[in-house]
């Protein structure tokens, strides 16, 4: 492994100590625990002494600079070729039989592995995951009695694959229910009663009140009251109905109705523009939106309703931002959210429940929609396994459980939005909410008082959490894990994130608007490393192409296209606005007669079983004959120079003449450079020569550009054929 220093852990002294932040009387003293650990752990059993450090000297109040300096050292002579991405978290024995694949493991490893196959939750994780793709129907019955699933009609059976147009299967056949009523009903066999909280939240502005809760005994009844409403309102079963707002309770409550009520949500970005915003009314055909007046952020009031407005929908409800009265004007077609329920007043005697549509499990929920980058986004239908299989990744992946408090800042226009309400409501869990900007230190007091115990981030996120320090002396000490999602992850980054909670482990998860959850996963049953995946999601099971096309052995490292094996419970089987199969499985390789679905990422597959993100397949370029991912350029660049943020590589060709691809590297300074030099050039020869030697001599930067920001889609990822069509522009 490449080290921060030059020092080895062995050869650390007080001055380095001090040089990383330490006062010199407190390096005194860390150096002598350091010893005794080095000790204690016995020299050279780097894994050993790195679980001391972070477990009995490293704290959350110490500098930045001292955790990197524990853990560059430490690992410095860690052989990655052969070993893997050096583990920072390890589950304990005790721990692991705590969770709930654990128990489920120790209750009944045997049974489900077979007489004397089974040894413990984490010697035989990975025998479980084998079992669990071998035999889908077992897990899934095992993870449905965990959740607080509710049939009015029974399936016929788990999955019926013999129809060949459905490479996916059809899951639960027969079966009758309301995902949304089953998110609001007790189960009290897993923790979940009238009286759990539901959702815990706290508004921007108000870091020193107390947060707000509701139990689900009220959530149900509001969730009624706006479904009502609806119906009042005249729409009907079907009917799709889309949301444009921030992901506060108002939008958690709606988002249930419309579910509840029989219609299917269209989930929209708030950060959208007009134009973007009436493709999706369209494609979808929604018969109405619900958004509000403005989004306040920081003080400031950002227009929503105008920019609805602009998309023209038919008719929408538009909800104060202050929770009190609407401060625009609104068109006649449209009502108020409190003209809304009083329209709805005769339909819904007080305390009653609104009676919950019952629809074929394959009905939809919910319409998303992929970044559209480069044409028309693709609207991707939900039915009511997809949120059965958000519920079951967390509930096994995360061990999300009754007595949790998760938050995730997100929006319902990406998929974890809708993701985090049925996995909490499914599980019995506590969703956090902030209805404010997650970038700064007052998202970080609610985590803290909220008491959050699961944190979903985006790298990004916490790559600007870390650069402004805003979560200095905060008590996260609530957190059991993080998750990180959206974007390929910093192992600076996460060694910064994950030391603000006592080093508690950060479980990446990657997937897929189109797969309604992760196909590669961080496991609590498993050592972690940072900005790696430690296990494919169980039940799914996938190959990595070379560039033929041919699979690779499964226990070989290599880097390639991840080719997904089709049979996924609430993975899509149509799309609104494109051909379904010629878009994930036209022209993909068979094995065994099974036709792969394409996904279009690359990862690299590592000693240990590990596996890194390298972007999308159509981000890799081809420099000087050497095939290589946009990501792996951008890991070098990010950190050549200490004036750069983030960076985004992008191929270009040279011209009509043809030859290779020149790259172009797109920089985002933290602040401004000193004047006196030309910093792109100066950038241009820091990160030819960072490529040079940490990555391929024959790879040389064409030009830097540098930018104030990148543009991103909707989930936060960099959008590079924007980057690539704004750098042909300008003929760069």
């Amino acid at each position: 492994m490449e080290g921060f220093g030059a020092k080895s852990v062995e050869e650390l002294d007080v001055g380095d100590l001090e040089s990383a932040g330490l006062e010199p009387s407190e390096a005194l003293h860390f150096y002598q625990e350091l010893q005794v650990a080095l000790q204690r752990a016995g020299f050279g059993k780097l894994e050993s002494i790195w679980r001391l450090v972070s477990q009995s000297l490293l704290t959350p109040r110490h500098p930045h600079a001292l955790h990197q300096l524990m853990y560059y050292s430490i690992y410095k002579n860690w052989d990655e070729l052969q070993c893997g991405p050096p583990p920072y978290w390890f589950p304990s024995l005790e721990f692991a039989r705590s969770t709930s694949i654990g128990q489920l493991l120790e209750a009944r490893g045997n049974e489900l592995l077979g007489n004397k196959a089974y040894v413990d939750p984490i010697a035989s994780f990975t025998n479980f995951y084998k079992f669990s793709v071998q035999h889908p129907e077992i897990f899934w019955s095992i993870a449905f009695e965990k959740l607080s699933l509710h049939f009015s009609v029974e399936p016929k059976q788990m999955v019926d694959s013999s129809d060949s147009s459905r490479p996916a299967g059809k899951w639960l056949p027969g079966a009758v229910l309301n995902i949304a009523q089953c998110c609001l009903l007790p189960k009290p066999s897993i923790g979940k009663t009238d009286d759990s909280i539901a959702i815990i939240w706290r508004d921007e502005g108000g870091d020193d009140l107390p947060p707000s809760t509701m139990k689900l005994s009220e959530l149900r009844h509001h969730v009624s009251r706006v479904a009502f409403s609806l119906q009042a309102a005249g729409f009907q079963r079907g009917d799709r109905i889309a949301i444009d707002m921030p992901m506060h309770i108002h939008a958690v409550i709606i988002y249930l109705a419309i579910i509840l009520a029989g219609c299917v949500v269209v989930s929209i970005a708030d950060s959208f523009v007009s134009s973007e915003i009436a493709a999706r009314l369209a494609i979808s055909k929604a018969k109405g939106i619900f958004t509000q007046d403005v989004i306040v952020r920081g003080g400031k009031a950002i227009p929503l309703y105008s920019r609805v407005l602009g998309a023209k929908p038919p008719k929408a409800v538009v909800l104060p931002s202050d929770g009190k009265s609407v401060r625009v004007p609104i068109r006649n077609q449209d009502v108020s959210w409190e003209e809304f329920f009083a329209n709805g007043n005769g339909t819904n005697r007080s305390g009653d429940e609104f009676p919950a549509v019952q629809l074929p499990v394959e009905s939809w929920t919910n319409i998303l929609f992929s970044s559209g980058t480069t044409a028309e986004p693709k609207a991707i239908p939900w039915n009511q396994t997809t949120p059965m299989r958000c519920a079951a990744d967390s509930w096994a992946h995360f061990d999300l459980q009754a007595g949790d408090i998760y938050c995730w800042p997100t929006n319902l226009g990406w998929m974890v939005g809708p993701y985090i309400i049925s996995a909490c409501l499914l599980s019995g869990a506590t969703m956090a909410l902030y209805n404010g900007s997650p970038l700064g230190r007052s998202f970080g007091r609610f985590v803290q008082d909220a008491r959050v115990t699961i944190l979903g981030t985006v790298p990004s996120m916490v790559k600007t959490w870390k650069k402004v320090n805003c979560m200095d002396s905060l008590d996260w000490s609530s957190i059991r894990s993080f998750g990180t999602t959206g974007e390929a992850s910093s192992i600076d980054d996460d060694l910064w994130l994950s030391a603000r909670a006592w080093y508690k482990p950060i479980l990446e998860c990657c997937g897929g608007t189109e797969l309604g959850s992760a196909f590669l996963h961080g496991s609590l049953l498993q050592p972690q490393a940072f900005a790696a995946f430690s296990t494919p999601s169980l039940t799914t099971a996938f190959v990595l192409l070379d560039d033929s096309g041919r699979p690779y052995p499964d226990d070989q490292p290599c880097s390639g296209e991840i080719a997904l094996f089709p049979k996924l419970l609430g993975a899509s089987y149509t799309l609104l606005n494109a051909d379904h199969h010629k878009v994930y499985f036209e022209g993909m390789p068979v094995i065994n007669g099974i036709q792969l679905r394409r996904h279009g990422d690359v990862f690299e597959r590592m000693a240990g079983g590990f596996y890194k993100a390298k972007g999308r397949a159509d981000d890799t370029m081809n420099l000087g004959g050497v095939k290589v991912s946009s990501v792996e350029i951008e890991r070098v660049c990010n950190t050549a120079h200490s004036s750069v943020l983030e960076t985004a590589a992008i191929a270009m060709p040279q011209g009509k003449g043809g030859g290779p691809d020149n790259l172009i590297v797109a920089a985002v300074l933290k602040g401004a450079l000193p004047p006196g030099e030309n910093h792109p050039e100066m950038l241009k020869r820091i990160f030819s020569k960072a490529l040079h030697d940490n990555l391929n001599p024959l790879f040389k930067v064409h030009a830097v550009v540098l930018l104030p920001e990148f543009p991103r889609t909707a989930s936060n990822k960099i959008m590079r054929r924007v980057l690539r069509a704004q750098m042909a522009r300008s003929k760069l």
